[in-house]
């Protein structure tokens, strides 16, 4: 009899449960009995839990691919410092080495009070190989972001071994110099085998310090400008 009545009370609340979903109005939720009404809110809590579940899976997924398309550029940046740090001592040597040399270039680089003795220099040079300037003249200077360049047109006549010791003397002055656009051919009206250079002496110096500071506000204006 126990049993029987545990079966007819089961099968009656199954009966109830089900009348209540039967019938129901979609368009008015709040008419509908208890049973539905929390049946609906489990489901659409569930959705929601599911929904935002698969969304932030999702996201983490991405968030893990893109730091292992990033993982083998990070390793090859690993392996460049750690190149680096393995050979720092070696690079501080070098960098003092560079260093060195810049500072034995500038000491090359005639200031603009030393550059009329530089230019006599020059002439003096090529007046020591018995050369006869036809021309010598210092042409406009030419600022550089950190020194300033000035070219010297040059025409002297001579033999052609005085002209060569002349360019050997002018490379080995104490300063730079350098010729450029060399042009030698036989001197016009001469019988003697004489010869003609046309060239472009450059030299160079450091600017000073109110060269600097022009340079660096005619910079700082430009970028002020561009910014505009």
């Amino acid at each position: 009899m126990a049993a029987r009545s545990r079966q007819f009370d089961v099968t009656t609340f199954l009966d109830h449960a089900a009348s209540q979903f039967r019938g129901l109005n979609a368009r008015e939720p709040g008419q509908w009995p208890a049973l539905p009404k929390l049946a609906t809110w489990v489901g659409a809590a569930l959705a929601v839990v599911v929904a935002g579940w698969f969304l932030v899976v999702s996201t983490a997924a991405d968030e893990l691919q893109a730091e292992r398309d990033r993982e083998p550029g990070l390793k090859a940046d690993y392996r460049n410092k750690l190149a680096q740090a393995v050979n720092l001592t070696e690079l501080r040597r070098q960098k003092l080495q560079v260093q060195e040399y810049v500072t034995q270039l500038e000491k090359q680089l005639p200031g603009k009070a030393e550059m009329d003795a530089l230019l006599s220099d020059i002439n003096q040079a090529g007046l020591g190989r018995g050369l006869q300037f036809e021309l010598f003249r210092p042409g406009q200077v030419e600022v550089k972001e950190y020194y300033a360049e000035l070219p010297i047109a040059i025409r002297v006549t001579g033999r052609y071994h005085d002209i060569g010791s002349f360019a050997a003397d002018v490379a080995n002055l104490s300063r730079i110099v350098t010729l450029h656009n060399l042009n030698i051919a036989a001197a016009p009206r001469d019988t003697s085998g004489n010869l003609l250079m046309d060239a472009t002496a450059r030299t160079y110096r450091y600017l000073d310090t109110s060269e600097v500071d022009a340079q660096r506000k005619a910079a700082a204006g430009k970028t002020a400008g561009a910014k505009k």
